[in-house]
């Protein structure tokens, strides 16, 4: 019987301390949001903080009812959805090219997007949709979050296609295949996993932003992280309104995540190795 060494324990004892104190700050902001979504505000804002105390559904209740609370998921839906797409017509090709004709300093251009701050996209944004009077318009709200979205496509991407051995592609062209015939039958197969990577933590980060949808959506194209700003008033705060909304928003990608986990993480490794 092999014989742990007692150096081999504290290490151990080591590590789960770690992962302890990592997943209880990760998942305590979860925990107490989820929980003061079913209190009252009373209790919510009770100092010292209660442990226990009355629940209700009723911020949940009044989401639904007073807030349009359908609409504005749709709404959500719509834009998330075009953006992705959109993301993924542009940023595929985009990535291939910078691939294959090594211009990766083009896509580093594109990743600046991804890293400016919003705020020097948004007034720009808002000066054209209002002359083209393309506020309140989905149109619009899906062309800002591409902006989001299609950065983190090609630098996904790029790596994929960077891994693919040239000597197929060749071979096709080569048969008479087009550069758009290789990239549509070759590339865009053997790079799924890449692809759903890219679908997800677009779907993913689109779903979460808040800047462009606060100035350019109206009452019309309000998507969820919109509607969750209006519980915060000049004068007070509905905290069981807030913590319900922020609930809700959080659950889709958190149940999109559980159920392609093995997926995200498995695109995430293949791309991440160079041969």
């Amino acid at each position: 019987m092999k014989r742990i060494h007692w150096r081999d324990g504290v290490m151990n004892t080591f590590l789960y301390a770690q992962i302890i104190i990592v997943l209880a700050l990760i998942l305590f902001p979860i925990l107490w949001m989820a929980l003061s979504s079913l209190r009252y505000n009373v209790d919510i804002t009770a100092y010292p903080p209660k442990l226990i105390a009355p629940v209700t559904l009723e911020n949940y209740v009044n989401l639904v009812q007073t807030n349009n609370f359908g609409r504005i998921a749709v709404n959500s839906a719509i834009i998330v959805t075009g953006s992705t797409l959109l993301g993924m017509l542009l940023g595929v090709p985009a990535a291939y090219a910078a691939a294959r004709f090594r211009k990766q300093g083009w896509a580093f251009l594109i990743l600046l997007a991804r890293m400016s701050p919003g705020i020097l996209f948004l007034i720009p944004w808002y000066m054209v949709a209002l002359a083209a009077q393309l506020t309140d318009n989905y149109l619009t709200l899906i062309l800002t979050h591409t902006v989001i979205t299609m950065p983190v496509i090609v630098w996904l991407m790029l790596s994929f296609f960077e891994e693919l051995p040239p000597d197929m592609e060749e071979s096709a062209m080569i048969d008479g295949c087009s550069r758009f015939q290789v990239l549509r039958l070759i590339a865009i197969p053997l790079s799924i996993p890449g692809i759903a990577v890219s679908a997800i933590l677009s779907f993913i980060f689109s779903w979460n932003y808040f800047l462009f949808a606060l100035v350019l959506s109206g009452s019309g194209t309000m998507p969820l992280t919109v509607a969750a700003f209006q519980f915060i008033g000049v004068s007070a705060i509905n905290w069981g309104g807030l913590m319900a909304a922020a609930t809700v928003i959080s659950v889709p990608p958190m149940i999109l995540t559980m159920f392609v986990q093995r997926w995200l993480v498995r695109g995430l490794t293949a791309g991440a190795v160079k041969g």
